[in-house]
């Protein structure tokens, strides 16, 4: 969100982003190394193991779409990836507090359905988005890159509501 919120980007943000993915990695590897020698776990192993890997998914797909915008050197930004971003970070709060939520299993549905409605939003700003791109940009090379920027962010919005599913699973699951 801090990348895209000036003209430009601010592109030092996307190492700090490759920093976050590669520590997201390395959480991954030390959860399914600490699952496969416990004996005794919370929620069911493969629960956990999709849960990991799907958080990781998300930070993936923002690393994504961060390192094209490097890699293009996107100079202005425009206003659907911003809204996206926006939605990205409302997102990822709402997984934070229903991850926190999931050992009272207390509104994590509430928060998945809100992840959800986020996401089908996002799906409208990426659409509105791609026709404005079509409809105000006369470079095709910029054209090429925002579309590729624009479908990377919201594959991130893809991703969280993969997450919220993941979780609105296990509440039911062990409800």
């Amino acid at each position: 969100k801090q990348m895209l919120a000036v003209n430009p980007p601010d592109i030092t943000k996307a190492e700090e982003i490759k920093d976050k993915e590669h520590a997201c990695d390395s959480a991954v590897h030390a959860i399914i190394d600490r699952l496969n020698r416990t004996f005794v776990t919370p929620l069911d192993r493969e629960d956990i193991h999709a849960l990991a890997v799907s958080l990781d998914d998300v930070m993936d797909a923002i690393d994504a779409a961060a390192a094209v915008i490097r890699l293009y050197k996107i100079t202005t930004v425009r206003p659907g990836a911003t809204r996206l971003t926006e939605i990205i970070c409302d997102s990822a709060d709402r997984i934070c507090e229903a991850v926190g939520a999931l050992e009272r299993k207390d509104g994590v549905r509430e928060l998945a359905a809100r992840v959800n409605q986020l996401e089908r939003e996002a799906d409208r700003v990426h659409q509105d988005s791609i026709v404005a791109l079509f409809d105000d940009e006369k470079d095709p090379i910029s054209v090429i890159k925002w579309k590729e920027i624009f479908d990377f962010l919201e594959a991130a919005t893809d991703r969280c509501e993969d997450v919220s599913n993941l979780l609105e699973g296990v509440v039911v699951k062990h409800a």
